[in-house]
């Protein structure tokens, strides 16, 4: 998970949560970036254990064309670090 995150982070640029809705034991948060020359509009689900621990994480992106160049990107800095 490290990895991944970690390779999330150098691959978004302009980065930044828009929005943000909360229910208790879960969280939606919407985010906007860009990869590369693509923009795209995610969003981020959060599921919260009786701790108040996340427990699970959803992430969703669009369009496809953004969703196509963030698997891409992803690929070629996850290969780099293996």
């Amino acid at each position: 998970m490290a990895a991944i995150l970690g390779a999330v982070v150098q691959v978004f640029e302009d980065f930044r949560y828009v929005e943000r809705f909360d229910r208790g034991d879960a969280a939606a948060l919407i985010f906007e970036a860009r990869v590369g020359d693509r923009e795209l509009t995610g969003l981020d689900l959060l599921r919260f254990d009786e701790r108040g621990q996340v427990s699970e994480l959803t992430v969703m992106v669009r369009p496809l064309s953004g969703a196509t160049a963030l698997a891409e990107a992803m690929q070629a800095r996850l290969a780099e670090a293996g």
